[in-house]
């Protein structure tokens, strides 16, 4: 499987969203990255939303990865809301995101565009 072929990222009223479905791999998590800074630097938008309701639980390789990743969306003062299904990936996404403005939201779609839109 390609890395894009798990990964959705899209505009969508003024919100950076990115999908990710299945197993997150070291592959998976960069080209998603990439995708969504891309649209960042774009759009001029400052929101993401990351939706993990149907991703599986990655490594600690891929969890300390995305963390140093996500530098890059502090430096640029995004703030991100992450979609969850589970507390195990709540844990795993405030480790991931820990430096960013950001928030975990449990299956509720709403609030967590709600919460983006606060700002």
């Amino acid at each position: 499987m390609q890395p894009q072929d798990n990964v959705w990222v899209e505009v969508s009223g003024g919100i950076v969203v990115a999908r990710i479905r299945g197993t997150a791999s070291e592959a998976v998590v960069r080209d998603c990255q990439d995708r969504v800074i891309s649209l960042l630097k774009d759009t001029g938008l400052q929101k993401v939303l990351y939706d993990a309701l149907e991703a599986e639980s990655p490594t600690i390789e891929v969890t300390l990865l995305q963390q140093r990743l996500a530098e890059e969306l502090k430096d640029r003062g995004v703030r991100v809301s992450i979609l969850v299904p589970n507390t195990r990936l709540a844990y795993l996404a405030r480790l991931m995101f820990n430096d960013v403005e950001h928030r975990v939201f449990y299956n509720d779609l709403t609030a967590a565009i709600q919460w983006l839109s606060e700002r």
